[in-house]
């Protein structure tokens, strides 16, 4: 186990989740289920369970630094590795797996996004001790393909390839968030799974995939490949971080690469990118209505989600049906499940008409 680490994506703003998620405070720190654990917490207390505590890190926004320390207080300062500016999430791994490989050339990496629900713990930890035996005999770029148990438009797909076994493939395609239409031929194919973004691989492997799909920020890191894991780490990734690519790892490696794999799981996974996720897993009343640590009545109302940043609030909801009603601090958002894509765009008029007042 000493070989294994864990690197956890936590800069994001998670601005789909606004008003709840804020540039100041974005909901990978935020409890949303009232369990007493931020998402942030949830996360690094399941690694936990099987990465040795000292092998795991956070890769955050500089700004962010003070939340990670006050949640996660178990933690080095070493072990929260802080970005100056945001740059996607190929950069932020790489940087990872620089500072990784310069403690310990052998190590192996699992990288997982923050704000993940695992409703099936054991099987997930299964799951990723059997990944971290098939890397050791792989050179491979492994990730984690669920098993879709719907026709899901809000994630991006994986088409497997060839069995190696019941759990293993070598993935075929990469595709996007599809239309609907599209998302029901996928899960009827049985080819293809979600992509859960969980990713694992030998920390030499992937940045030799680095190297030689993105050669810009490969050579960008190796300036200072002697400053790694030691004082001057911080100072020279504030000077030069700005200069990667800003690019995914799906775009900049995964879709290119030939060593890619997949490991086909089902642990009751679901991605809190959006309202509408959020409402999928929630507790529901007989119409089909959430109210999340929040004090709600519904009259004549259906299949709405409604949470108040105040718990000692009543809201009463009266025939609306397929809403997002959502209070936080000085900000009351309400909007069709259909059309929470638009929050983006609301968030951005906020801003434009009240600087950073609202956001």
């Amino acid at each position: 186990m000493k070989d294994n680490y864990c690197v956890i994506m936590g800069g994001g703003i998670g601005s789909r989740f606004w008003p709840f998620s804020r540039e100041s405070y974005p909901k990978q720190f935020i409890d949303f289920f009232g369990t007493g654990r931020s998402l942030l917490q949830q996360t690094v207390d399941r690694f936990a369970k099987i990465i040795p505590p000292e092998n795991i890190y956070i890769v955050t926004n500089k700004k962010y630094a003070a939340l990670v320390k006050e949640q996660l207080p178990q933690l080095a300062d070493g072990q929260i590795l802080l970005e100056p500016v945001r740059r996607n999430t190929a950069p932020c791994i790489a940087y990872a797996a620089y500072h990784i490989r310069a403690i310990n050339p052998d190590a192996k990496i699992v990288v997982a996004p923050s704000d993940h629900l695992i409703l099936k713990e054991n099987e997930f930890l299964t799951a990723i001790g059997k990944g971290f035996e098939f890397i050791d005999s792989n050179d491979a770029l492994l990730t984690l393909g669920i098993k879709p148990s719907r026709p899901e438009t809000g994630y991006g797909y994986i088409q497997r390839s060839g069995n190696i076994d019941d759990s293993f493939s070598k993935v075929k395609t990469f595709t996007e968030k599809p239309t609907l239409e599209l998302a029901k031929v996928l899960m009827n194919s049985g080819e293809f799974y979600w992509n859960s973004g969980i990713f694992i691989w030998k920390a030499s492997t992937i940045l030799n995939a680095v190297k030689q799909f993105l050669p810009d920020i490969s050579a960008r890191f190796d300036l200072g490949l002697d400053k790694f894991n030691t004082p001057e780490e911080q100072s020279f990734i504030d000077t030069h971080y700005a200069y990667c690519e800003n690019i995914s790892i799906d775009y900049g490696i995964m879709e290119n690469a030939d060593n890619v794999y997949m490991q086909c799981v089902d642990f009751g996974w679901a991605d809190l990118g959006t309202w509408g996720s959020l409402y999928d897993i929630a507790p529901k009343d007989a119409a089909n209505n959430a109210a999340l640590k929040t004090r709600a009545m519904f009259f004549e109302a259906e299949n709405n989600i409604v949470s108040l940043g105040d718990k000692s609030r009543l809201a009463v909801i009266q025939g609306l049906k397929d809403y997002i009603i959502a209070e936080n601090d000085n900000v009351l958002l309400i909007c069709r499940k259909d059309d929470e894509q638009r929050i983006k765009q609301f968030t951005a008029e906020a801003q434009l008409k009240y600087n950073d007042e609202y956001i």
